[in-house]
């Protein structure tokens, strides 16, 4: 048997790599470029190329008879089949001229400008679909006879004439050569893929000035070229195992000159990948703030009812059951909210647990007088994700476990929410960690873009929870001991109705604790006075409180709130209070109620203590631990006031009379709960107080 020599690398390839070409080159390149207007869809034809690449896989002639599937029925829609009828000339032409110029080893460079002579009346994705497509015919036919040979009477008759040496039988040497084959034509299909990405970008949202689309067209052109000139050389090798027979000799060489241009061709993938990917993402922020004024427009129109606004919040991919219903665990469609009053309970995952609670039990309450006025509203939850961060099962549990506690509606999906949406509920309703509860009214109209402070204030009472409802609330009230502890312990009312004195007592020094409850309960007695005393606390409810409880029930010192859930309510209905008037243009200045309120948050800021002891709801007394103390210890000194005034009003005449010049009050906010004034005044002096940025741990 004769030994005939490997094939010689094909010539010109030597310098295919070197980039001081590339000039001269991109200019012949552009100079064959003369597009008349013509348009291809080249997707559905690439379809094709792919599903001809996969199916002459060196690997699907391993072992058994090849498969033999027919192509999806997609492929052939109409406008294909007459697309077709146009190119199969082109595409047989340039199949023909790369069998011709690739038989006997030419020139690579002068048959890629060749072939792009051939295609110069098209664009630059069609150029490349369609060579491409040329090269797929010679590749299919070679696969086609090489599969078939043993098993089909007619392939083994073609692979005689045109001498293919039987594959199987040189499959280890060859392997090599296929193996690089395969890498490459993969890289070819992967860069034109990214091209014809390129030319599908919707003209609405990405011009041809956009500087990441500038910057893609211009290194299309050279893509196009080691395209091209990469399907010339894969066509090379396959041409140049025609006509050896069964004295085929493998070279190394051949494999590792394709696996150069591999790696050339990938790099020019990798580097148009990343452009079209800052393609996408410009088309995606067009498209967010396309969305986003949408919404805006949306929610500037008048509707006939809710279901349209709460499609375009909830309903991103038209999901016709985009709800999951919390009392039945099932999936519901968005019309189980059509011309109710909303509620849009926003909030992250870290949601706090004492909220979701508090807010949980006003729910059921409500639900379980159905047929009650303030009972007709629906709860929706819309978590707010950072996107940014990884998603993982830990984060999905987090998201079920929520979703399970709550009684209400929620969207199903935790990324549910469009991009836009957030966009909207971050920059209009200013959503920031802290949870907010958006209400709409039954045409979807926004009443009032954060009630949480309402509910947690007047509870269901509040409906139908808009700003006005609120408005009118606050002037029926006044700073009495039912709005400041409202229902936190159900002997609070009995306490009242029997006309016992109240005292209300907080901080966490548990000996100022026991000095100030020994304190009061002898002047009780010595005033002959009924007094109760419930201790409640700190606004951050910690260990040492917890403790505090304790010791106060061990010693019977006071009643105290056993839940710390109740403490946290007691504390965060008064920064409530706080919220609600800022919201409605109220302050120290102008508002009483706001003074009080003040007050109170001032004396949690401290590191003492401090009581508030009242009568019914016109006598109130209150006063930081270290003015408190000493009053009562002072007892003698005003106790013949008592007869006269009252016990609380002789108190704070008490008070008035001993107060010091010197004074340090605190207000501690969460940065996050509302909008902050700039200017905040003294409840005691009124002069500004200085503001500061203060960061604090929730454990001791």
């Amino acid at each position: 048997m004769a030994v005939v020599p490997a094939q010689k690398p094909i010539r010109g390839d030597r310098s295919m790599f070197s980039s001081s070409d590339d000039n001269a080159m991109m200019k012949r390149i552009l100079e064959t470029h003369a597009p008349d207007g013509r348009d291809v869809d080249a997707k559905p034809l690439l379809q094709i190329i792919e599903d001809i690449f996969k199916r002459a896989a060196p690997g699907s002639i391993q072992g058994e008879k090849a498969q033999v599937d027919a192509l999806d029925d997609k492929a052939f829609h109409s406008g294909l089949v007459d697309m077709l009828e146009l190119l199969s000339y082109t595409i047989s032409r340039i199949s023909c001229e790369i069998s011709c110029k690739c038989s006997g080893g030419g020139d690579a460079h002068a048959t890629t400008v060749a072939i792009c002579n051939t295609l110069s009346s098209y664009s630059w994705d069609a150029k490349v679909v369609l060579a491409i497509a040329a090269f797929a015919v010679n590749y299919g036919e070679f696969w086609l006879v090489a599969q078939l040979y043993a098993t089909n009477p007619l392939a083994r008759g073609l692979a005689i004439l045109k001498q293919l040496p039987e594959i199987s039988e040189y499959a280890d040497s060859l392997k090599p050569k296929f193996e690089a084959l395969s890498n490459l034509i993969a890289a070819m299909l992967k860069v034109t893929k990214c091209i014809v990405g390129f030319k599908e970008l919707p003209s609405q949202y990405i011009t041809p000035d956009t500087p990441e689309l500038v910057t893609a067209n211009a290194h299309i052109p050279i893509a196009v070229y080691w395209t091209i000139r990469s399907i010339v050389a894969c066509a090379s090798q396959i041409m140049g195992l025609i006509g050896m027979g069964h004295e085929y000799t493998a070279s190394t060489t051949e494999a590792w000159e394709l696996s150069s241009l591999a790696h050339k061709v990938n790099n020019i993938y990798s580097h148009l990948e990343k452009q079209l990917n800052f393609c996408y993402q410009h088309i995606e922020e067009k498209r967010h703030v396309e969305a986003f004024m949408t919404l805006v427009r949306l929610f500037e129109t008048i509707h006939i009812d809710n279901i349209k606004i709460l499609k375009a919040l909830i309903c991103g991919k038209e999901d016709p059951l985009p709800l999951f219903d919390g009392s039945t665990k099932q999936r519901a469609s968005i019309d189980v909210l059509r011309r109710k009053n909303v509620l849009l309970f926003i909030s992250d995952l870290e949601l706090s647990r004492d909220e979701l609670s508090m807010l949980e039990q006003m729910f059921v309450e409500a639900r379980s007088h159905p047929a009650r006025l303030e009972s007709q509203y629906e709860v929706v939850w819309l978590p707010v994700l950072d996107r940014s961060t990884p998603w993982n099962d830990t984060k999905r549990k987090q998201f079920e476990a929520l979703q399970l506690q709550m009684p209400w509606y929620s969207v199903c999906e935790p990324f549910q929410l469009d991009p836009a949406v957030i966009k909207y509920i971050k920059e209009v309703w200013h959503f920031n960690k802290k949870a907010l509860l958006v209400v709409l009214d039954p045409q979807g109209r926004v009443v009032n873009p954060n009630a949480i402070h309402m509910m947690w204030i007047w509870g269901s009472l509040a409906f139908p929870f808009t700003s006005a409802k609120e408005e009118a609330l606050w002037k029926e009230e006044s700073w009495r001991i039912e709005l400041l502890a409202d229902a936190i312990d159900p002997l609070l009312f009995t306490w009242i109705t029997e006309g016992k004195y109240i005292c209300l007592y907080g901080g966490e020094d548990m000996e100022w604790v026991r000095k100030f409850t020994l304190a009061l309960r002898r002047v009780a007695e010595e005033a002959k006075i009924q007094l109760e005393m419930l201790y409640v606390g700190k606004s951050n409810p910690r260990d040492k409180v917890r403790k505090n409880n304790i010791t106060i029930v061990a010693e019977k010192l006071s009643h105290v709130l056993p839940d710390q859930m109740l403490i946290w309510f007691f504390w965060v209905r008064l920064e409530s209070m706080w919220y609600s008037k800022v919201q409605h243009g109220k302050s120290v200045e102008n508002d009483t109620i706001m003074q009080e309120i003040m007050t109170m948050l001032s004396f949690d800021g401290s590191d003492q203590g401090w009581a508030v002891i009242s009568k019914g709801s016109a006598e109130m007394a209150r006063a930081k631990g270290d003015t408190i103390l000493p009053a009562l210890t002072e007892f003698n000194v005003w106790k013949e006031k008592v007869g006269e005034m009252g016990f609380v009003p002789a108190l704070n005449q008490h008070l008035s009379d001993n107060r010091t010049p010197h004074h340090c009050n605190r207000l501690i906010l969460p940065g996050t709960a509302g909008s902050i004034p700039e200017k905040v005044v003294c409840a005691e002096c009124g002069r500004a107080m200085e503001k500061f940025l203060m960061y604090r741990c929730c454990t001791d």
